[in-house]
């Protein structure tokens, strides 16, 4: 269970104070990284040392435009969502201060601009006898389950239903069963992915001879200084997991035409996979249930059909007998 911050008493508290009591209260460390950031640049040009109700409303809308008004949707939405999180935190707890100003508002996030890949282009990449069953492994799994790359990254061999074609994942924004630091992963409400045909061959393979640990892992052992969990190491081979980054070079490397960096991304096979299944008629409910997004919104967003199809939906227009 968070540790409770009591704030100082008996005198006026701080910008800075109450920025790093807010702080000490969040448990996920990437949400502290983050919301870091904001509050330290946004703390720092009210000014540290003033007492925090002595801070307008206004001001803080004016500090958010200051610094990030002029930046990309996403980040503007990050920087003012992790600065009313801060100050809505003070209002709950009785403490006098500003909040964030009604016309300082959150934006739509644009449309992405992640690529689709065509299914055959899919095909031809995971078929090449060049890449080790590993990558093809993963790279169908991601196409086939529309998952998160950390997902199907963070799933271990015991949570496997090979028969069934699915497992378990932790998503993002999962909802934890308790309240408490360093919760594990069993203590969050988990989701389940489904693959087919393609993973279903390419599994029993990559997972042979191994009964517990991590689906996809490093080829080499990690070195005598980095300190892992023991659900990241591989009991019968000692490998760890393989990560985020070393996923995304090795499909970089795989892909690049133009040099490193040139590559497909990892986010694209979700992307992909949802764009293909719209264009197969799959409805924004049964796409909302495989991608398990919450808003339609979101699903739009990478819902991105290709001129072919659009252009073979428009033919249901033609005048009678002349569809082409």
């Amino acid at each position: 269970m968070p540790a409770v911050v009591l704030l100082p008493a008996g005198k006026a508290v701080t910008v800075r104070t109450a920025a790093d009591a807010f702080l000490d209260s969040l448990a996920n460390p990437n949400t502290v990284r983050n919301y870091g950031i904001a509050l330290g640049k946004t703390a720092e040009r009210i000014g540290e040392d003033r007492p925090l109700a002595a801070v307008a409303d206004d001001e803080v809308g004016e500090v958010l435009e200051l610094l990030w008004g002029s930046s990309a949707v996403n980040t503007w939405n990050a920087r003012r969502g992790a600065v009313l999180s801060w100050t809505s935190w003070c209002a709950e707890r009785g403490y006098d201060g500003p909040a964030v100003p009604a016309w300082a508002k959150r934006l739509p996030p644009p449309d992405s601009d992640t690529p689709v890949r065509s299914k055959m282009a899919i095909d031809r990449l995971t078929a090449r006898r060049d890449i080790h069953l590993r990558e093809k492994t993963l790279w169908r799994m991601l196409y086939e389950t529309c998952a998160r790359s950390e997902e199907i990254l963070d799933v271990n061999i015991e949570d496997l239903d090979l028969a069934g074609r699915r497992c378990p994942v932790k998503s993002k924004g999962a909802q934890p069963k308790v309240r408490r630091r360093g919760a594990a992963r069993a203590d969050f409400v988990l989701e389940t992915v489904f693959w087919d045909a393609g993973t279903a061959r390419l599994l029993p393979r990559l997972v042979k001879g191994r009964t517990r640990g991590p689906v996809f892992v490093t080829h080499r052992r990690p070195g005598p200084g980095k300190v892992l969990a023991a659900r990241d190491v591989c009991p019968d081979t000692g490998l760890a997991r393989l990560s985020y980054g070393q996923a995304r070079a090795l499909l970089d490397q795989h892909t690049a035409l133009a040099g490193p960096g040139t590559g497909w991304d990892l986010h694209e096979w979700r992307h992909s996979s949802l764009t293909h299944l719209g264009e197969q008629g799959a409805s924004l409910l049964m796409l909302m249930a495989k991608s398990r997004h919450k808003k339609p919104e979101n699903v739009r967003r990478y819902f991105r059909p290709s001129a072919e199809a659009i252009a073979e939906v428009t033919s249901l227009l033609a005048p009678g007998g002349s569809r082409r």
